[in-house]
């Protein structure tokens, strides 16, 4: 990385400047863009979609896909937050960023994505309630109960990443400076500052690591009593309808947490900087670009109430096994 200039400016003069992915030619800028562009589309016609059935039709209005409108809702802000920059980087060569319009977005960026851990912790807890305690299911998943849980979910990650935000807020940086990433991303902004970095490399760090492996543990200890219920059924029938229920949500935690060990490997392996980019593209786009497409491809009646959109003469019983 090369030597940048420092006056320990500490206001928002400073002008932020991306520099993407360092050693790609510019050659290949018009193909990334058309890529980026490709998926992101897909993540916003993909999740309206999803938004759009669960809202119109009556029979999926139950707690399962209210936590997954409001899973798809995120996917749509949450990639809204960083694809735009990078599309307009691509194309237009857009790299700069306020010092306030910088910050706004590592905000947003790293809030929607405690977002999604919690929301799936949450929707995890739904499906430990409808397989193992399913004679309570109406009553503790009621639908003031689930509001409380998703706003809490929202209002949790809102909150969590003010502390490292504002504290690198503080940090000294050049008039111009350079950002070795696509956007605004906490740890290359820390790493684009002329203060001492450690501090606030160890807290977002700290963060990243609570906001991983916190709910990860929680997912796993609903899934491993999800686990012991499923296996105490009796018939191959009954297991297999157990394990369908939240067969979705399993590939969804899969994806999600694949696309953060990538990106932490990228980060930690002796790697060129081009990697380390890249794996925190990855997590950016791969999880909002997959889900609707799990929750379409394996859930039926997702499924025929979308068909049921696109096409408003789909049988209505469709649907049923």
């Amino acid at each position: 990385m090369e030597t940048i200039a420092c006056n320990g400016s500490e206001d928002s003069s400073t002008i932020f400047y991306l520099m993407g992915i360092p050693s790609l030619p510019k050659s290949l800028f018009l193909p990334i863009f058309f890529v980026f562009l490709l998926l992101y589309l897909l993540i916003l016609v993909g999740n309206a979609l999803i938004l759009m059935a669960v809202v119109a039709e009556p029979s999926l209005h139950k707690p399962m896909y209210f936590f997954l409108i409001n899973l798809s809702a995120l996917d749509i802000i949450f990639t809204t937050t960083t694809v735009p920059k990078m599309l307009s980087l691509h194309l237009l060569g857009d790299r700069l960023l306020s010092f306030p319009a910088c910050f706004l977005q590592m905000y947003l960026f790293h809030s929607f994505s405690c977002s999604e851990a919690f929301i799936l912790v949450v929707m995890a807890y739904d499906c430990y309630v409808a397989i193992c305690r399913p004679l309570h299911y109406p009553v503790l998943m009621a639908p003031q109960t689930n509001a409380a849980l998703a706003a809490g979910a929202w209002l949790t990650a809102l909150l969590l990443p003010i502390p490292a935000v504002v504290q690198t807020s503080h940090m000294a940086f050049s008039p111009v400076a350079q950002v070795y990433h696509c956007f605004c991303d906490h740890l290359a902004v820390v790493q684009a500052s002329c203060s001492d970095t450690t501090p606030q490399t160890f807290m977002g760090f700290c963060i990243a690591m609570v906001v991983s492996f916190l709910p990860l543990l929680l997912v796993l200890l609903s899934y491993a009593h999800i686990l012991a219920s499923v296996l105490r059924i009796s018939s191959r029938e009954g297991r297999s309808k157990a394990f369908s229920t939240c067969s979705s949500h399993l590939l969804v935690v899969g994806t999600y947490y694949s696309s953060i060990a990538i990106a932490y490997v990228a980060y930690r392996a002796d790697l060129p900087l081009d990697f380390h980019i890249m794996g925190n593209v990855v997590y950016a786009i791969l999880t909002p670009v997959l889900n609707p497409l799990i929750y379409t491809l394996r859930n039926k009646d997702v499924k025929v109430a979308i068909a049921k959109i696109a096409c408003p003469r789909y049988p209505k019983n469709s649907g049923k096994a």
